[in-house]
């Protein structure tokens, strides 16, 4: 079963790029035992992902959470989120 990678971001935020461009490099270099999402939690279209940011307690962004486990507040480098992504491998 692949490791659920959910990067929650707004559009207006500086460093939400970084995180999410982190988390599609991990993805690049891991391939299929993970699996990344980019949850834009002021997008008007998908409401239900503010209640996904709330249900986590996320009060910052960016946020990474793997396997539903807030593991990094702030944008990770790329090293740093393959780090934790491949010690649960």
């Amino acid at each position: 079963m692949a490791i659920k990678v959910e990067v929650f971001s707004t559009s207006t935020c500086p460093h939400c790029p970084a995180a999410i461009d982190a988390a599609e490099k991990a993805k690049a270099k891991l391939g299929d035992a993970i699996d990344v999402e980019s949850v834009k939690i002021d997008d008007p279209e998908n409401p239900d992902n503010r209640q996904r940011a709330m249900d986590y307690q996320i009060m910052a962004v960016p946020t990474v959470v793997i396997d539903g486990e807030v593991t990094f507040v702030g944008a990770p480098s790329e090293d740093e989120l393959i780090d934790a992504l491949e010690s649960k491998l």
